[in-house]
């Protein structure tokens, strides 16, 4: 592959990788505060949602350097009627900002519950547009391996696996962190009132009260990010099944269509042969086998092991996706000139 591509493989990844996390955590959001609170969700997700943006906004620099001149950046929306380019650039830069908006007002707890779902529904909304636009910049017909029906469909699954495990690694570093920090602020707490230096020498009924709140919260939170990464586990399972669907369907159909797509599928399974069978292995290692062991060890709570199994899927995934986008861009053969 020409490394002119690479920041394409950079902000396409990182894009929908951005989409499909603040589309999994608007999930667990719906579904979790009926059952755990507003209190536990948000403690819980928000950490996840702030570092969306970074991600977003550094796959939106890597895109300006695939332009000849980065000032030619700003030509690229004039366009939006008529061209899928335009599209993808005005809808990622839209669903950046709009992200930027929503990460303040929930920080800052603005508005009302319901007005920042709406928004977040809306920024979602978005974000899948983005996705969509991406797809269809390469739906050309003069490229026979792109201009198929695989492209989108690969494309949102990326984006929804990619997603899913960045979340899951997410929620569960950040519930580690405040696990360990907690305790050992518990176990500071227990020496000062053992040795009379508490406020008042002794836990009185104030005090019992927080930490009857705060246990209560710990519990909640622990039994959402359980939940919530039986549903990801669950998730990733399903999208694997999908890519290992889609991806020898996808190879068949090039090596039995025309000289093109017959070239294409040749980079694809002879020159990049042992590149492709890495890239099927990195991911059902990581959404499958690992997949399945993190659903049951957040089924049997075994708190221990989520995080190398969260960490670890999300890693494999990520690597075997950029393989994937490398090929995908390896795999260009046009019609003509």
């Amino acid at each position: 592959m020409n490394v002119h591509e690479l920041p394409l493989v950079a902000f396409t990844i990182l894009a929908q990788m951005s989409v499909g996390s603040f589309v999994v955590l608007g999930v667990i959001h719906l579904f979790g505060i009926r059952k755990h609170g507003h209190g536990a969700v948000d403690k819980l997700s928000d950490p996840a949602l702030y570092a969306i943006g970074p991600a977003m906004v550094l796959g939106l620099i890597a895109s300006i350097f695939h332009l000849g001149s980065p000032m030619n950046a700003l030509n690229t929306i004039n366009h939006l009627g008529s061209s899928w380019l335009s599209r993808e650039i005005f809808f990622g830069s839209a669903f950046a900002c709009m992200g930027a908006v929503f990460a303040v007002v929930q920080w800052r707890r603005w508005l009302t519950p319901l007005l920042r779902q709406i928004l977040a529904g809306a920024t979602a909304l978005v974000g899948l547009v983005l996705v969509y636009s991406m797809s269809m910049v390469y739906m050309l017909p003069t490229v026979p391996a792109w201009n198929h029906w695989a492209t989108p469909v690969t494309f949102f699954t990326t984006t929804f696996l990619l997603g899913a495990l960045a979340v899951g690694a997410a929620l569960v570093i950040v519930y580690t962190y405040r696990q360990r920090t907690t305790a050992t602020a518990g176990s500071t707490d227990a020496v000062a009132t053992e040795t009379g230096t508490g406020a008042s020498g002794g836990v009185d009924v104030a005090t019992a009260v927080v930490v009857e709140a705060e246990n209560e919260t710990r519990a909640s939170t622990n039994a959402l990010l359980r939940s919530s990464l039986r549903m990801i586990a669950a998730a990733s399972i399903v999208l694997l099944g999908i890519e290992f669907v889609v991806l020898p369907t996808y190879a068949l159909d090039l090596a039995t269509g025309n000289a093109n797509a017959q070239a294409s599928a040749a980079t694809l399974m002879t020159a990049g042969g042992a590149v492709l069978l890495t890239r099927l292995i990195l991911v059902f290692l990581g959404a499958g086998l690992l997949g399945f062991f993190l659903y049951r060890s957040a089924a049997r709570g075994h708190q221990r092991h989520l995080v190398y199994l969260a960490t670890s899927a999300f890693v494999l995934v990520f690597a075997s996706e950029t393989i994937g986008r490398i090929l995908f861009y390896s795999s260009f053969d046009r019609i003509g000139i």
